[in-house]
């Protein structure tokens, strides 16, 4: 099989498996705003709507480029996605349709497993699909640089995103009694995953540089870790919030 059809096949099983840690979440977690099937359901497809739209529209951010190459050919705007996009996508649509049926708590929390899972596995794709997938980092001389088939060892970045999303896992869920109040592990998984790729984005390829520093996928990170700006200080001090 093709590293590319491999891809494809681990992207699925990513969906599917993250669809299934979510349904167990909502069920062992008992959450409020989760508990009317109406409210589930229109919360659920929020989440996939808006997390297709972020996806896409922070691909376009990323590469205007390339993505608006060939417009009004519409084939170029809907070859790329991103995760932070996604994730992004998902919180603004849940957020608003929350609000428009009348749902205050918080329902994040049972996404946090699925998201996890998910883009891990999702990850092991994108490393095997090599130079196709354009998620592997810039040039390195460290012992560790892989080759993804042009002769150019490189910062395997989706192995470092595989890493430290097990490191995230682990720090969330030790922390027992301190995550107690719903939405506060959804919310250190946001700001933890949002920081990791501020950083991590450094050190991959940039096809469009915005202020002569930030990557599109960037500025994004700096927007999504600003609407959490009031968690931070919480975070830093005792990794714990009230519910919003």
């Amino acid at each position: 099989m093709s590293p590319v059809g491999m891809h494809t096949i681990l992207e699925i099983a990513a969906y599917s498996i993250g669809f299934r840690l979510f349904l167990r979440e909502r069920q062992r977690l008992s959450l409020s705003a989760l508990a009317d099937r109406d409210h589930s359901l229109w919360i659920g497809v929020a989440a996939i709507l808006g997390a297709a739209i972020g996806a896409k529209l922070a691909y376009w951010l990323e590469d205007p480029l390339h993505a608006f190459a060939a417009f009004p050919d519409w084939r170029h705007l809907l070859e790329g996605k991103s995760i932070v996009g996604a994730l992004l996508g998902g919180l603004l649509g849940v957020e608003i349709t929350k609000s428009l049926i009348g749902v205050r708590s918080s329902s994040g929390d049972a996404f946090v497993p699925g998201l996890l899972v998910g883009i891990a596995i999702g990850r092991v794709g994108c490393f095997l699909a090599g130079l196709d997938d354009h998620t592997y980092g810039i040039p390195t001389t460290l012992p560790w640089g892989v080759d993804f088939g042009d002769g150019v060892p490189r910062h395997p970045t989706q192995l470092y995103e595989i890493g430290f999303l097990i490191a995230l896992a682990v720090l969330l869920y030790r922390k027992g009694r301190a995550n107690a109040l719903p939405g506060t592990r959804f919310r250190q998984f946001m700001l933890g995953y949002l920081s990791f790729r501020l950083c991590v984005d450094f050190i991959k390829p940039m096809p469009f540089v915005y202020f002569g520093i930030f990557s599109g996928i960037q500025l994004l990170c700096v927007a999504g870790m600003l609407y959490y700006r009031r968690d931070v200080v919480d975070l830093l001090r005792r990794g714990s919030w009230a519910p919003s």
